[in-house]
């Protein structure tokens, strides 16, 4: 890494359709919060940037499915991960969002300055079209069979069974998600990024300068994609929801979400620039700056292809010096899901465990997925914070402070210069290696290097032992351990900072030291004769088999959740025409009478009402409905169902219901009172 003048630290932007949750948290924001604080520490000149990630198709889905705007979707989640990186601690110094007007005028430059420069090629290729919805189909509108595995349900970009890469045209049997309908191929006009031009003029000679300081998985991905030869990519869709395209007589055209989403860093920039009255350029256009983006592995491509061509074709930005992408993180052993619910999510761990924010951040950087995937599993949640916070380290603490208040007031003794050989190797490791190694992205073994001098000073405590000395005929010899003891406190309330920065500040109170201090504070030996330290707190208090129980059983009603829903709900039947559907006659009726038949337990006999005619209708209904009970409800008919004997009772017509995911039944009705006979369409 050169030495810059200022680091732009940039955190992936996440996408507003979900919570956080401790796999976003593990693969990315806390490895950023602590690189971020480390330089803070250490006196450099830092910028952190992140914010929400706005636009794209899962996001109109969402907004579909629930009868909202995609507005109403994205103001949700912005707020609640806003709120949830705010109260777990991460030290953004700002936190934007890509539905800003800031953001789309800065996007939109963007795609003017490539436009003006000839750097898009404009091609108008076949798109999967809904002649039903009339709109063309994103890929993950359209869904179909897996060619590699089979999944009925796999999406037009992605098949989330077995992971493999997909176009909409590799899908078996592609359906509309809108529709239902097979979508026809229609022609659209797009907007390219040269991606395999810039690849033989810069990309490939860019990314050999990377190969000793990326991470081996990051440059792995890159020179994967490279080998296989990178190919022009379209940087805009059909949609409304979006940042639009802007040229006179492109309606209906947003900007790709993987264009937009990026130059949401640069947005985000300038508008922290607004609000300080500073300058946002010399952050992303000079030489002297550091770009560095904290990511997970799922957008490595974006990060260190894409968006360095973008930022290469617009000719005034610098390109990342590094993206230290992490693996992804499992939960007690299975992959996390947002759709299945199966994840710990953030704001409901900061309710569940208020106060314990500093316990979540060790875990997850004690198990970073840095290099493979590793696993969250609330035991081991339970046996780290319990076994090695409350401990060790809160242990050591409060051994320390309660021995200082009993033997000497509360005040450092006045005592002869010691060394131990074991501490000061631990401090001096602290000293030399941590830098080193966070610099690396080396984050995991970072803290063990700096927990080891809470091992030694505990070691060394217990060791000691001055609880068992004569204070009156042993004075000084207490009065050593315990003014060294104070020390190793001192060291461990800076080197703790960038990791655990609630406990390092509980530290310096504890200690009565002021709460700013830099990097080489580490290295102060010892504190005044006679400063007056505060009062003892615990640290850490052990996490309860209760509290642990109940996380787990959360997660397995999730699970059972959702296996009862999979097991529940029927696969979507084949696609039928719309001429077929039309053909069926739906119409309001009224039940007018309503009677059980005889040696059926399952069947009703009822009179309705139709509009047109009142007729007899078999119905399997009796194990959910009371006869009395339905009279005058009104219920939706299938009128032109051919006529058909049930126990010797001529049935004309099908009452249509529903079917909850625990098998209940409930009647398809008009939400207000309508005369019988209107046509359901």
């Amino acid at each position: 890494m050169k030495s810059p003048k200022r680091y732009t630290v940039t955190a992936a932007l996440p996408y507003a359709n979900g919570p956080v949750h401790i796999g976003h948290l593990a693969g990315c924001y806390i490895p950023a919060d602590t690189f971020v604080r480390f330089l803070r520490l250490t006196g450099k000149d830092v910028l952190f940037i992140c914010g929400s990630d706005e636009h794209g198709v899962p996001i109109t889905l969402k907004a579909r499915n629930e009868g909202i705007s995609p507005q109403d979707v994205v103001d949700k989640y912005h707020k609640l991960m806003g709120d949830a990186f705010r109260d777990l601690g991460i030290s953004f110094d700002v936190y934007s969002r890509t539905s800003a007007p800031i953001h789309h005028e800065t996007a939109q430059e963007f795609f003017l300055n490539l436009y003006n420069k000839g750097e898009f090629t404009e091609q108008s290729t076949e798109q999967y079209f809904d002649e039903q919805e009339q709109t063309f189909l994103a890929d993950r509108y359209i869904v179909g069979t897996c060619p590699n595995c089979g999944n009925d349900n796999a999406y037009g970009d992605q098949c989330e069974k077995c992971g493999k890469s997909l176009s909409p045209s590799d899908l078996i049997n592609p359906k509309s998600k809108l529709s239902g309908l097979a979508p026809v191929k229609k022609q659209t006009k797009h907007w390219f990024l040269a991606l395999d031009r810039y690849q033989q003029e810069w990309i490939n000679d860019w990314m050999l300068t990377k190969k000793d300081d990326w991470k081996s998985n990051v440059y792995g991905q890159c020179k994967s994609w490279l080998d296989q030869g990178l190919q022009p990519r379209a940087i805009t869709r059909d949609l409304d929801w979006g940042v639009k395209v802007p040229l006179e007589g492109e309606e209906g055209k947003v900007l790709y979400v993987w264009f937009d989403a990026p130059i949401g860093y640069i947005s985000a920039t300038r508008e922290w620039a607004e609000r300080e009255g500073k300058d946002w350029k010399p952050w992303w256009q000079s030489d002297e700056s550091n770009l560095i983006h904290f990511i997970g592995k799922d957008n490595i491509v974006f990060h260190c292809i894409i968006f360095p061509a973008i930022l290469k074709a617009h000719g005034d930005f610098i390109l990342p010096e590094n993206v230290p992408a992490n693996e992804f993180l499992n939960l007690e052993g299975d992959k996390i899901s947002t759709s299945r619910n199966w994840a710990v999510w953030l704001h409901e761990y900061l309710q569940d465990f208020p106060g314990r924010r500093d316990e979540l951040r060790y875990v997850l950087t004690s198990i970073a997925p840095e290099t493979k995937d590793s696993d969250f599993s609330w035991k081991d949640y339970q046996a780290r914070v319990n076994n090695e916070l409350a401990d060790i380290l809160g242990n050591f603490v409060n051994r320390v402070m309660v021995l200082t208040h009993k033997y000497f007031e509360g005040k450092v003794p006045a005592s002869t210069f010691q060394v131990v050989d074991e501490v000061e190797t631990a401090t001096s490791n602290i000293f030399s290696k941590v830098p080193e190694l966070i610099e690396g992205y080396e984050f995991r073994q970072a803290l063990f290097e700096t927990l080891n001098l809470a091992r030694s000073g505990n070691k060394y405590l217990a060791d000691a032992q001055p609880w068992k000395l004569n204070l009156e005929t042993q004075r000084d010899e207490v009065a050593g351990i315990i003014a060294y003891s104070i020390d190793i406190v001192s060291r461990l309330s800076v080197a703790l900072s960038p990791f655990l920065p609630d406990t390092s500040a509980r530290l310096r109170r504890m200690l009565n030291l002021p709460a700013q201090f830099g990097w080489n504070d580490l290295m102060v030996t010892s504190l005044p004769v006679g400063h007056q330290l505060g009062l003892p707190e615990i640290l850490y208090k052990k996490i309860e088999d209760a509290e642990v129980e109940a996380q787990v059983a959360k997660l397995e009603a999730s699970k059972a959740a959702h296996q009862t829903t999979e097991t529940s709900h029927k696969p979507v039947k084949d696609a039928i025409s719309y001429d077929d559907f039309m053909k069926m006659d739906i119409r309001v009726g009224t039940i007018l009478e309503a009677e059980r038949v005889p040696k059926a337990d399952k069947l009703l006999k009822l009179l309705v009402d139709t509009g047109v005619d009142k007729r007899t209708v078999v119905s399997g209904i009796a194990e959910h409905f009371a006869p009395e009970n339905i009279v005058g409800q009104q219920v939706s008919v299938l009128m032109n169902l051919e006529p058909r004997k049930i126990r010797g009772i001529e049935s004309q017509g099908m009452i249509l219901m529903a079917e909850d995911s625990d098998g209940k039944l409930k009647f398809v009705q008009p939400n207000e009172s309508v005369n019988p006979g209107a046509e359901v369409r």
